[in-house]
This record gives C-alpha cells, sequence and structure tokens, in this order.
C-alpha cells in the first residue's frame, strides 16, 4: 500500500507542475498478483514502476516494487533519476546525487 501512496503522490507532483508539462505516455498493466505502469510527460519526468506479491495466501505475503523516477531541473538542465525497491524491507532509493551515510 504505501508504493500506491509513493507512486500517486509523485503522479501527482508530475501533473501539478506550473509549467504545463503535457502527458506524452502512460500506460498501466494491472493483474491479481502483478503490475506495472509508465507515465512519460514533455518536461522530461518519467515515472515507472513494476511490481509483484510473493508469498501469496501466506502470513508473508508481501508487495515487491521495483521502479524509477526521473526529471530535468528547470534552472540547470541537469537530469537526476532515482531507482528504488520496496519491499518487506522498505523504501530503498539509490541515485547518484543522493547523499551517503559514512561507513560505521
Amino acid at each position: 500500500m504505501k508504493f500506491l501512496i509513493v507512486f500517486v503522490a509523485l503522479f501527482a507532483m508530475a501533473v501539478a507542475r506550473p509549467n504545463e508539462a503535457q502527458i506524452v505516455r502512460q500506460d498501466a498493466d494491472v493483474e491479481p498478483e502483478k503490475w506495472s505502469s509508465n507515465l512519460e510527460t514533455s518536461d522530461g519526468t518519467s515515472i515507472v514502476q513494476e511490481g509483484v506479491l510473493k508469498d501469496v495466501g501466506t502470513e508473508h505475503e508481501a508487495a515487491v516494487v521495483h521502479g524509477s523516477f526521473s526529471w530535468v531541473d528547470e534552472k540547470t538542465g541537469e537530469k537526476f533519476t532515482i531507482t528504488y525497491v520496496a519491499d518487506e524491507n522498505g523504501y530503498q532509493p539509490q541515485g547518484a546525487h543522493l547523499p551517503v551515510a559514512p561507513v560505521a
């Protein structure tokens, strides 16, 4: 459920930006135990994700989502991309511009 909230929030941010970006591609494939979606806007924003339910029917049932989102900074033109996994271990983002914790 958390992944859905994150996706909806990212989608809302992409659509609500003040620069009047247009949706140029939007696909979704939803099945009972797996799903995928893609969104691209004319300003370079992109959101891609796919998920699957694992251990269906057990008390350890969980959703595993792999995805990424990208955007272009309006001022610098630099493209930023975050890839992530969201599963029973939480949301795990990776991106070249994200800070890294020091080694303990």
